[in-house]
């Protein structure tokens, strides 16, 4: 099986805000899809690791800010390779607040949705959070980023290096040794060991 396919499927790359009494934060996804209009619901899926999951689970509210194709890799990074429990990632944004007193990226995004969750699925690294959509609002005609653009053309070409091991596809974080463990979950961006390549 070449789980490479897997990035042939079209996807989009989002920040998720979440707001914990008077702390914001957000986190890099690529799993935001509608999944019924009669009542517009949307599914979003998060890694039991991150912290915005922790708050996504107590709190049941979220925004999902469709990010454009001009979106730095600063960015990226800064949502989707350090833990909230640690930075304050709206610390230099630049963000407004949807009706619902949660964060959404003014900047870099062409629209923002906002969901409650309904309902929650364990579906073994992440869990699925079905949410009714409550708001949903156009920012701009910028057209979306996909992770096949963001590949190409935002994420800089991973750096030459005489490590041995194993490399993430997604963050560029090196697992040195040898076998890479079939659970293995990267620290930086929560990918699991199919998102590896050796080095």
């Amino acid at each position: 099986m070449d789980v490479n396919a897997l990035f042939r499927i079209s996807y989009g790359l989002y920040i998720l805000s979440v707001r914990d009494g008077d702390k914001d934060n957000g986190c890099i996804i690529n799993t935001a899809v509608q999944v019924t209009n009669t009542p517009n619901r949307l599914s979003v899926c998060l890694s039991k690791q991150n912290y915005s999951t922790e708050i996504l689970l107590r709190t049941g509210e979220f925004n999902v800010s469709m990010l454009t194709e001009d979106t730095p890799f600063e960015v990226f990074k800064k949502f989707g390779y350090q833990s909230g429990r640690n930075a304050d990632k709206f610390d230099e944004a630049d963000i407004k607040r949807g009706e619902n007193g949660i964060a959404y990226c003014a900047r870099y995004a062409n629209s923002y949705v906002s969901g409650k969750v309904i309902a929650t699925y364990d579906v073994g690294t992440h869990i699925m959070f079905i949410a009714d959509v409550t708001d949903a609002v156009i920012l701009t005609d910028k057209p979306s980023v996909t992770y096949d653009y963001y590949f190409k053309h935002i994420k800089p070409a991973p750096v030459k290096t005489e490590k041995k091991g194993y490399r993430c596809k997604i963050c560029g974080y090196i697992y040195e040794g040898e076998p890479l463990p079939a659970d293995f979950i990267c620290p930086i961006c929560k990918h699991g060991a199919a998102d590896f390549e050796k080095i």
